[in-house]
């Protein structure tokens, strides 16, 4: 087993490139480096600069390298497949000049990521559906010949590809060649997955993790009264690894029994967040991953 760890910053309450409620970039990076991470995702394109050259810079200075990154928009309908494009072709070159390996895929999710309101059906046709894979195909076509990117899809609450029976279909609907899964040990469980179990099932297709944890008495409230996705997360309804109902002692156990080797980005969805909470927590999940043994 070998787990490369890291954080994304997600996990200091960045949802979007920019939003005044989210902490200035330097003091990101200068945390991550604080809490003991050495590897990153960049986050939402535009969040950290977006000229190579000074980004390069910013990273070297405080040693870190990144993992890969992500975009997300509208997998169903027709014209969110050059919407995807462009923003590939924008992130593609600097996630290439900085040596990373993953881009993943997240599908715009159903309902309002600020308000909580519904924007799109709950369910898809097998129109609907195949029209999702097709999109995801042409987009990790592109990111691996352009930019030798691996495209890890990213199953994610509140989208098409949630539940574990959706997120086998998919698998079983794309190429192990061409599209690999990130698996997020917190959305699978918030989903009701079992993410020790499904790894352990479908392991050769999941070279990436997300590592948070679920608080179980939040999910229930949120089950029973059918809260959504954004006001959940304001619930605190994400918790870091050591605290919720995913056992990570029995996560990493089936990592070595896979012999897993790839990696653990620790991603605590927080949004928003006081500028003060991500740091303490940050090390403390730093030191807990190290004290199981996960990197």
């Amino acid at each position: 087993m070998k787990v490369t760890i890291g954080t994304a910053p997600d996990s200091w309450g960045v949802w979007f490139p920019d939003d005044p409620r989210q902490m200035p970039w330097q003091q990101f990076l200068d945390e991550v480096t604080e809490a003991g991470y050495k590897w990153i995702e960049l986050g939402p394109y535009g969040y950290l600069p977006t000229d190579l050259s000074v980004l390069r810079g910013e990273l070297d200075k405080r040693d870190l390298k990144v993992s890969g990154s992500f975009i997300t928009g509208d997998l169903v309908n027709p014209a969110g497949g050059p919407k995807l494009e462009r923003e590939l072709r924008g992130l593609g070159p600097t996630l290439k000049g900085l040596g990373a390996s993953f881009l993943a895929l997240i599908e715009d999710l159903y309902t309002d990521q600020l308000t909580g309101a519904p924007l799109a059906p709950v369910n898809l046709d097998t129109a609907g559906f195949q029209r999702l894979v097709d999109t995801t195909r042409r987009i990790a076509e592109i990111a691996r010949t352009d930019y030798g990117l691996t495209l890890v899809f990213h199953s994610h609450a509140e989208t098409h590809v949630q539940y574990e029976d959706q997120i086998e279909a998919f698998l079983d609907a794309t190429e192990p060649e061409l599209v690999s899964l990130l698996l997020d040990t917190g959305h699978h469980a918030y989903s009701g997955g079992n993410p020790v179990a499904f790894m352990r099932k479908h392991h050769s297709r999941i070279p990436y993790l997300h590592l948070k944890n679920v608080d179980s008495e939040v999910r229930a409230k949120v089950a029973a009264e059918n809260i959504p996705f954004v006001k959940a997360v304001a619930m605190n309804m994400f918790v870091e690894p050591s605290r919720g109902t995913v056992d990570f002692a029995a996560f990493r156990d089936a990592l070595r029994d896979i012999n897993y080797v790839g990696y653990g980005i620790v991603e605590q969805d927080m949004f928003p967040a006081p500028f003060d909470k991500p740091l303490p927590i940050a090390k403390r999940t730093r030191a807990f991953l190290r004290e199981i043994g996960m990197g």
